[in-house]
């Protein structure tokens, strides 16, 4: 029987030191690559949020929006992307966040969802947290409900996912990471 989890995990590449020194960056670009694990992930967050009676998906920019806006597709919702700093045309809000190797801010459009949409909020990875905190305070401030922050790996010893748990978000990962 296949660990759907395993499975996944074992399809992401850790590439050491990148982008700097002390970092162990988890890639999914060959989980992307490989046509049967990419459904199989795809698959997972369908399957999860179908019956959800979401109104959005919302994707944290960039490696967010090739899931989200696959996810939002299957299950026949729009999508939203939450970007970084200066790359939406229209009026924005903005959020400043801190990273494990620095800062950086990201902003959704100002009409991007309005009050009492239901959205899930999804990106590649939770590390210290701080891209899903900004993106769920953008979408609360625009008066949606962020019904969970969905990932395809958690790092949890950089304390992220225990961050974002604390703030009342619930999450979804497909696997974990010993060591960041």
């Amino acid at each position: 029987m296949l660990n759907a989890s395993q499975y996944i995990k074992d399809h992401i590449r850790t590439v050491e030191n990148w982008p700097q020194q002390g970092v162990m960056f988890r890639d999914i670009t060959p989980l992307l690559q490989d046509p049967k694990t990419f459904r199989l992930l795809i698959d997972l967050f369908v399957h999860r949020y179908m019956d959800a009676k979401l109104d959005m998906v919302a994707g944290l920019d960039a490696r967010g929006f090739i899931i989200g806006s696959v996810l939002a597709y299957e299950l026949n919702l729009g999508f939203v992307p939450i970007r970084k700093k200066g790359k939406l045309p229209f009026n924005t809000l903005s959020e400043q966040y801190e990273l494990e190797y620095g800062s950086a801010t990201v902003e959704l459009h100002a009409d991007a969802c309005k009050p009492g949409d239901r959205v899930v909020l999804i990106d590649d990875l939770i590390a210290t947290g701080g891209t899903m905190m900004a993106g769920k305070k953008l979408l609360e401030r625009l008066g949606a409900e962020v019904i969970e922050g969905a990932c395809i790996v958690d790092l949890p010893e950089l304390g992220g996912s225990r961050l974002l748990k604390a703030s009342g978000l619930q999450l979804y990962t497909v696997c974990d990471f010993d060591g960041h």
